[in-house]
């Protein structure tokens, strides 16, 4: 019996009084029921993300048109190609301009209509449903309406600057006003998730924290930027970095609204894409495309990590 009991309470304990090997086959079977739950989504992860990664990537090595037979390895010799392909570079530009503009909008309209639905107004659900629905939208409804309300000759938009004295714009036909019109789109379009976002972060933050705030004078704007921004920063975190990398994949609204143009005003890296994979029939070039393209936006991502998520504590 003594021996028995020696080897019962043999071990170290933790802080809250369990024995270290308890708690060790504890969190064992704990990860091992995770892995369990988690294996469907890792088998269809693994066949059909990372099986299309990697293809993608040894395609890239390949001079393969997808109406020849032959695939004959070349090496580095697309991505070299890439580096001197002059609409290449016109894509990245206006990729990053539409990303850059479409985030930082669609997070500040995100954010404020998350603040103003989340005060105690009467019909703030109403609201809440009324700014989410856009979302609801596909991308060919969203495009086709957009063109219709931004058009020169029967677009309401110009309708009512007609009201203030203005000649009609053609919004979708200039050069200069074509990226802007389309990032107008997307942020009305795609606002209302990471509203949701912000909603679920601002209902996180402490209330005694305003409270205290309030004791020691703290009103409206100081409430604000002392309390409310800095500890919404992995909220923003999350925003941003899935809107960076959903935006640098734009395909749908200048395919449908410009066709990429005028000239190559809204050519974007997966127009560019399409048009070398699906219509040049290069899948070699269009493979060297695509992983060009993740480098950038992993490098994005990097950054965005590096300057927004930062450790924090209440």
């Amino acid at each position: 019996m003594s021996t028995t009991g020696r080897v019962r309470t043999s071990g170290s304990l933790n802080r809250d009084g369990i024995h270290v090997p308890v708690m060790l086959r504890l969190r064992t079977r704990e990860a091992i029921a995770a892995y369990i739950f988690l294996a469907p989504f890792l088998i269809f992860f693994s066949i059909f993300v990372l099986r299309a990664v990697f293809t993608a990537m040894n395609l890239s090595l390949y001079d393969w048109q997808i109406l020849k037979p032959k695939r004959p390895f070349v090496g580095l010799a697309n991505y070299r190609e890439l580096l001197g392909d002059e609409v290449w570079w016109i894509a990245v530009k206006n990729t990053i301009v539409f990303t850059f503009m479409t985030v930082s909008g669609t997070t500040v309209l995100a954010l404020s209509a998350a603040i103003a639905v989340t005060k105690p107004i009467k019909g703030h659900g109403f609201f809440r449903v009324l700014l989410y629905m856009p979302a609801l939208l596909s991308v060919g409804v969203v495009g086709l309406t957009w063109s219709w309300l931004l058009s020169t000759q029967f677009g309401i938009i110009n309708y009512g600057l007609s009201f203030l004295g203005l000649n009609p714009i053609n919004w979708l036909g200039n050069a200069e006003l074509v990226l802007p019109a389309l990032v107008l789109t997307t942020i009305w379009w795609g606002f209302g998730f990471p509203m949701l976002i912000f909603i679920a972060g601002i209902q996180g933050i402490p209330e005694i924290l305003y409270e205290a705030a309030r004791i020691d004078g703290a009103v409206g704007r100081q409430l604000f930027f002392s309390i409310t921004l800095p500890l919404l920063r992995p909220t923003m975190l999350f925003v941003t970095v899935t809107g960076v990398i959903a935006h640098f994949q734009v395909f749908g609204q200048p395919f449908i609204m410009t066709n990429g143009g005028p000239g190559r005003a809204s050519y974007t890296v997966i127009f560019y894409l399409y048009e070398i994979a699906w219509r040049a029939f290069r899948m070699g070039y269009g493979s060297a495309v695509a992983v060009a393209l993740a480098v950038i936006m992993a490098f994005f991502t990097i950054v965005q990590f590096k300057f927004i998520g930062q450790q924090f504590e209440y």
